[in-house]
């Protein structure tokens, strides 16, 4: 692996980081901080580390890295040094964001939420993400009875590691922010009304992983931290799918990024991970970290008009990050509700002392974003590694594209651009039930990628008059097999060269049509009849 320029790899993302770049002296009196050290061999950078005199905070060996703190000297010597390929400055970062719920006490409320894509029906037939353990990388958990249980009424396995203690737990411990447990509410919660289950997948195990702090603070080494114990206990605790309900800016091309070469190594461990696109919409190429990996699955967020039984006013959300990549690719691969999502949240929570008008003084919170979209699909992933445990990552990205529902509009065109919905909007009952294979990632190796023998570029292009095009599709091509999905072996001239001019209906301009009603191509009915407020744009800022 290369060293990479300071110019070409990314400044401050999500989780805040930038290369060291610097001419420094060696005055001891020169501040300590917090570094990631990155090379090809674990046991070599920890030993270069060490003999500069730096101090080991994380050992990250799923990147073959360590957090260490070094005086900017120290930092520098460090670039010098055969086996270190980058030096990245660890900084702060926060999940910030947020929608009026009226109060209900300690009711329980109906979430809607596993009707919108079919789950309900697949709980009445039994599938109901049982065996199937979740990872959720957020805030933490709130011990609530809806969590802590599973759908039969006993305790679910449950195990929490804390990465910014580096410890572990066989209970989850209060989430003081409130952004953890609303997802994790929206992926499993086994609370019920009317016989209708809260969240996607309620017989399923969690795994949370705590790498935010109270105020939704974290760092990079505690984030990759928390996803290289995931990939070490993946058969300890039968974890199927991984909740990255985070996003931010992407400032380096996907494969330089340190998170992203930790959810790499997690999608090659055989793990499903699922991560959101981002706040950042309806602009073009607003996909953030680590939505902009390909091969995981990146999810977009819709929303309706709190019309019950209208689907013709449902719309993509004015929020939802959009594509292509830097790279090229599509993304998101798929969209799922994310407008005003009601889940479980403590009231005492740092989110709901802010926004107190969102909480309901009971038990339930009021949300936007494509982090609740994102919670959505992780349950539905538990749903399909519960009826066919055998499914690898390619195959459930593969069978939640093919089974996916088209935005159109009324006369039957596409109502959004693919760069905006993907395949569409998720339907877990028919996603449960596919029989597809073989239709995603197609030219994607992902060991080439880590190793850095290899990287790839996707389909996607732009030509003189800045409209974004698809190479070699036209109508709805994508339908069959997918070929936007696949990749083709990285060149450094390919990045919006004015030569590739593919014409199709797939300018990024065809379909801004936020104003127009359309359908999502079935007969979903969207509902949950509660109040219209400002949407909530929850990521890791810059800091």
């Amino acid at each position: 692996m290369r060293k990479t320029n300071a110019a070409t790899l990314a400044g401050a993302l999500a989780l805040g980081f930038c290369v060291w770049s610097a001419s420094l002296g060696t005055e001891p009196s020169q501040p300590v901080t917090t570094f990631i050290v990155q090379g090809d061999e674990f046991a070599s950078v920890r030993a270069s580390v060490l003999s500069v005199g730096g101090t080991i905070t994380h050992e990250l060996r799923i990147i073959d890295s360590v957090g260490a703190q070094l005086r900017p000297w120290q930092a520098s010597l460090l670039m010098e040094l055969d086996p270190i390929d980058n030096v990245y400055e660890n900084r702060s970062a926060q999940i910030s964001g947020v929608e009026s719920l009226s109060s209900s006490g300690n009711e329980d409320r109906e979430t809607f939420v596993p009707s919108l894509v079919g789950a309900d029906r697949l709980h009445q037939e039994g599938v109901d993400g049982a065996g199937v353990a979740i990872a959720i990388l957020d805030t933490g958990v709130w011990e609530d009875a809806g969590i802590v249980e599973s759908a039969d009424g006993k305790k679910r396995a449950i195990v929490q590691y804390d990465a910014i203690r580096d410890s572990v737990s066989n209970r989850v411990t209060n989430d003081k922010n409130g952004h953890g447990t609303h997802v994790t509410s929206v992926a499993l919660n086994s609370r019920e009304l009317g016989g209708r289950y809260n969240g996607i997948a309620p017989m399923a195990d969690l795994v949370s992983v705590k790498a935010f702090d109270e105020h939704g603070w974290g760092t990079y080494v505690d984030v990759i931290r928390g996803v290289d114990w995931v990939v070490a206990n993946k058969s300890r605790y039968n974890i199927g799918v991984l909740n990255l309900s985070f996003s931010a800016p992407a400032q380096s091309y996907y494969w330089d990024d340190p998170l992203n070469r930790a959810v790499m190594a997690a999608w090659q461990a055989g793990i499903v991970v699922v991560a959101s696109a981002g706040n950042r919409g309806p602009e073009a190429m607003t996909i953030g970290v680590p939505g902009n990996v390909p091969y995981v699955v990146t999810v977009g967020a819709m929303t309706d008009g709190y019309t019950p039984t209208d689907r013709s006013d449902d719309t993509l959300a004015t929020f939802s990050s959009a594509g292509p990549t830097q790279e090229g690719f599509i993304k998101p691969e798929i969209v799922g509700p994310g407008g005003h999502v009601l889940a479980t949240m403590q009231v005492s929570t740092t989110i709901a002392k802010e926004h107190p008008e969102f909480h309901d003084q009971g038990k339930y919170f009021m949300m936007s974003g494509t982090s609740q979209a994102t919670a959505v699909l992780t349950g539905t992933v538990a749903l399909m590694l519960h009826h066919n445990p055998a499914l690898s990552p390619d195959d459930i990205k593969c069978r939640l594209m093919a089974s996916a529902q088209t935005a159109v509009d009324s006369d039957g065109n596409l109502a959004y651009s693919i760069f905006q919905q993907g395949a569409g909007m998720v339907d877990a009952y028919r996603a449960v039930y596919s029989t597809e294979f073989g239709c995603a990632n197609q030219g994607l190796d992902v060991a080439l990628d880590i190793s850095g023998a290899s990287h790839y570029r996707g389909r996607a292009n732009r030509d003189e008059e800045g409209n974004y095009y698809v190479e070699g599709l036209s109508g709805y091509a994508w339908n069959d097999a997918f070929m936007w999905n696949d990749a083709f072996m990285w060149n450094d001239a390919f990045m919006w060269n004015d030569a590739f001019m593919w014409n199709d209906a797939f300018m990024w301009n065809d379909a801004f049509m936020w104003n127009d009603a359309f359908m999502w191509n079935d007969a979903f009915m969207w509902s949950d009849g509660l109040t219209e407020s400002t949407s909530i744009n929850v990521w890791v800022e810059q800091q």
